[in-house]
């Protein structure tokens, strides 16, 4: 149990940490990188919870809550790199043009 609620704590800090790292960088690709190290962040906390359930240390009722809370900040970082991609596309053509 131990183990397991320290490898969730710091997926769950690896979310923002990398989205605020990535933020720093200078290049929307660097940033991007770090978005996506974020996402694979989400899978792992969003697996850990599923086998925390399944070891029955949350009742249902937690688990549905933290997984929706973990689709919800997945779907916005998705989002943003999507921004970021059409943002990259404007200023290629911009350039290109």
């Amino acid at each position: 149990m131990y183990g397991l609620i320290s490898q969730m704590r710091r997926a769950a800090v690896s979310i923002p940490s990398n989205i605020a790292e990535g933020f720093t960088r200078f290049y929307n690709k660097e940033y991007k990188q770090f978005l996506y190290i974020a996402l694979g962040s989400c899978s792992e906390l969003s697996t850990q919870i599923i086998i925390a359930s399944r070891l029955k240390y949350f009742d249902n009722n937690k688990i549905e809550q933290l997984l929706n809370e973990i689709d919800e900040i997945c779907r916005m970082t998705m989002s943003l790199i999507k921004k970021l991609n059409t943002n990259l596309s404007c200023i290629l053509y911009l350039f290109v043009s």
